[in-house]
């Protein structure tokens, strides 16, 4: 996915302005590349972990898929059919 796309899918989801979605976009990621050549490592839950490997390159290291568990009864799932 390109930050384009990433920007108008978080702009539809969360309700705000493209051009709100890709500043946030822009920060996240330059956020990220900050703590990574720092040494730092920045974990996303769901997607992995940014890490600086040993040639200075950022990489990422896949985590276990991100599982949240929405604890729904049988009737909800039923009303919604």
């Amino acid at each position: 996915m390109k930050k384009e796309q990433l920007a108008r899918r978080l702009a539809k989801e969360a309700g705000i302005s493209p051009a709100a979605a890709a500043d946030q976009v822009d920060r996240i990621v330059t956020d990220i590349l900050k703590r990574v050549r720092k040494g730092q490592s920045a974990p996303i839950p769901g997607l992995g972990t940014f890490r600086q490997d040993s040639h200075q390159e950022v990489r990422l290291d896949r985590g276990s898929p991100f599982v949240v568990s929405q604890n729904k009864s049988k009737k909800d799932s039923r009303e919604r059919r």
